[in-house]
C-alpha cells in the first residue's frame, strides 16, 4: 500500500505525511512545474503542465489497495476502477454509493459555468477542515493498514 497524492494545490499534504509516517506507508506527491514541493518523507514526482497530465501520471502509478488523495472526482472514480480507496481534502471517502451522483453533480456544474452561470464561492479553508480531513485519513489507514 501507498498513499498518491494529486499535490496541486493540496491543502492536506503536510497531514497526509505526518500520518503516513506514523503507519509507516509510503507517499508520493504528484504535481506539475507549476508547483514546487518539499518533503523529507514523500517522493516527489513533476510532470508536464499538460491538461490532465498530473491525473493520468498518479492513476497510472495507482495499484490495487493504494489510498488516493485527490479533490477531482474523475481522478477519484479511476481510483477506485483500479481497486484502490479515495479521499478528498475534506475528508469525504469516495466509494461505488457516491462516486456517480458527485460525477453527476460535477457535470452539471460544468454544464452551468458553460452556459455562464456562476457557481457558489468557496469558503476559505478552516482548521476545522484540516481536522476532519485527519480524522478520516486516518479511520482509513488504520481500517485497510497494511
Amino acid at each position: 500500500m501507498k498513499i498518491l497524492v494529486d499535490a496541486d494545490a493540496c491543502p492536506v499534504t503536510g497531514i497526509v505525511e505526518k500520518v503516513a509516517q506514523e503507519f509507516g506507508v509510503d507517499v508520493v506527491l504528484v504535481t506539475d512545474t507549476n508547483h514546487r514541493l518539499k518533503s523529507d518523507y514523500a517522493e516527489i514526482i513533476t510532470v508536464g503542465q499538460g491538461k490532465d497530465a498530473v491525473d493520468y501520471a498518479l492513476i497510472n502509478r495507482t495499484k490495487s489497495g493504494d489510498i488516493v488523495v485527490t479533490q477531482d472526482y474523475g481522478v477519484g472514480a479511476m481510483a477506485l476502477a483500479k481497486n484502490a480507496m479515495a479521499i478528498d481534502q475534506n475528508g469525504r471517502i469516495y466509494s461505488d454509493k457516491n462516486i456517480d451522483r458527485l460525477l453527476f453533480e460535477r457535470h452539471l456544474a460544468q454544464k452551468q459555468r458553460r452556459a455562464g452561470g456562476r457557481l457558489a464561492h468557496v469558503p476559505p479553508r478552516r482548521k476545522e477542515d484540516d481536522e476532519a480531513f485527519e480524522r478520516q485519513f486516518r479511520k482509513l489507514l488504520q481500517k485497510h493498514k497494511p
